[in-house]
């Protein structure tokens, strides 16, 4: 049982608040927009346990919490690709008003977008909130990775040297270096270093001589180590750095996708199990590490969703434009077609995940298998 509340728990509640979130901004757009909501559901399968509002939406919470899904009045299933036409030849013209097909393009266009919209809010508000009242983080000066046949390692850095000053900078933080070095790239100087409460001085040649011509030296080859620290900043400057977060990691995640592409991604693909680990560890983490956790995670919910692939948000986005541009929809049997084509890559981009995830971490897989075994009394 401490095995579930450690390791399945945090997954399912910090996976739940995303989900929740990102359909949440499907339903507020599409209510607004006159559309019937019959089922708003966190999970997918059998549901557990549920109630029905004032609108003839049935919240549920449902047995198998890997996602979710808002359905629309009218459609054939929560993909919401296509009508059920033996309901939709039973209604009258106000209750067929009431089905997200029948509503204009951009209408529709605002109700897909909102799902990851409301991710991507969902972040900056949480992400500003933190930095407002614990400050923004800045890593120390301290030396916690330096590269082989790097700059750093040639003129004798260690790990753990802690830089107090560079050129005629005193240094405070990690930023300060980078800084410092961009002024004196190129140029003779002297960096200072504290290493077990002794200071050192480096004299630095931070240029290289090729052909009697100096080429100015651009990286260290160092990255920071040790506990961040966090300086007090105002609460304009803590969204600021937030929607600067969000983008700089939605440019990463676009990356990752590239090197999926082109099969250079190597282990750094992650699916469910690397989830698991990471809201286990940020939970043991305290506040802080959630809630960078779950910002981060959620603009990947967001970002990922708004792929221009059939079955997404990102699909339904696409294929909604091209109606309005058309003046009408693609046929039929082009959609469909096209839906399949959307249901194989994203089942690919899962299945090439998650086999990684499991490869890379199997003692971990088989310690949470037998957590699950555990509380149904198998050993």
């Amino acid at each position: 049982m401490s095995a579930f509340f450690s390791t399945i728990l945090p997954f399912i509640l910090v996976l739940g608040i995303l989900v929740f979130v990102h359909e949440y901004g499907h339903f507020w757009v599409g209510r607004r927009n006159g559309v019937r909501v019959s089922t708003f559901s966190i999970g997918f399968g059998p549901e557990l346990f549920g109630w029905t509002d004032a609108h003839q939406t049935r919240w549920r919470v449902s047995l198998i919490p890997l996602g979710g899904y808002v359905k629309f009045f009218g459609d054939q299933d929560v993909s919401s690709t296509t009508v059920d036409k033996s309901l939709e030849n039973t209604l009258s013209d106000a209750e067929k008003a009431t089905m997200l097909h029948n509503k204009t393009p951009l209408q529709r266009i605002a109700v897909a977008v909102a799902g990851p919209a409301a991710n991507y809010l969902f972040a900056i508000i949480v992400l500003t909130a933190l930095i407002a009242m614990k400050g923004m983080p800045t890593a120390p000066a301290v030396i916690g990775t330096i590269k082989a046949d790097s700059f750093a390692e040639k003129i004798g850095l260690k790990l753990n040297d802690k830089i107090i000053r560079f050129g005629n900078h005193d240094i405070k933080k990690f930023d300060d270096c980078v800084k410092a070095l961009s002024e004196f790239s190129g140029k003779d100087t002297n960096i200072t270093i504290e290493r077990a409460g002794t200071k050192i001085d480096f004299q630095a040649k931070l240029y290289s001589e090729e052909n009697g011509q100096r080429k100015p030296i651009k990286l260290l080859g160092i990255g920071s180590g040790g506990e961040p620290n966090y300086e007090k900043t105002s609460i304009i400057n803590a969204f600021v750095k937030s929607v600067h977060y969000c983008y700089s990691m939605s440019v990463k995640i676009l990356q990752m996708l590239g090197t999926m592409i082109t099969g250079n991604a190597g282990g750094d693909v992650g699916g469910l199990i690397s989830i698991g680990k990471m809201a286990k560890e940020s939970w043991n983490g305290g506040i802080s590490a959630l809630v960078m956790f779950m910002a981060m995670l959620s603009i990947n919910l967001g970002l990922i969703n708004l792929l221009p692939v059939p079955m997404l948000d990102g699909g339904h986005i696409l294929l909604c434009s091209i109606e309005a541009i058309r003046g009408r929809p693609l046929p039929e049997k082009i959609q469909e077609r096209i839906f399949m084509v959307g249901v194989a890559l994203v089942l690919s981009l899962m299945v090439y995940s998650n086999v990684a995830d499991i490869v890379r971490e199997k003692s971990w897989f088989m310690g949470v298998f037998s957590s699950i075994g555990s509380l149904f009394g198998i050993k």
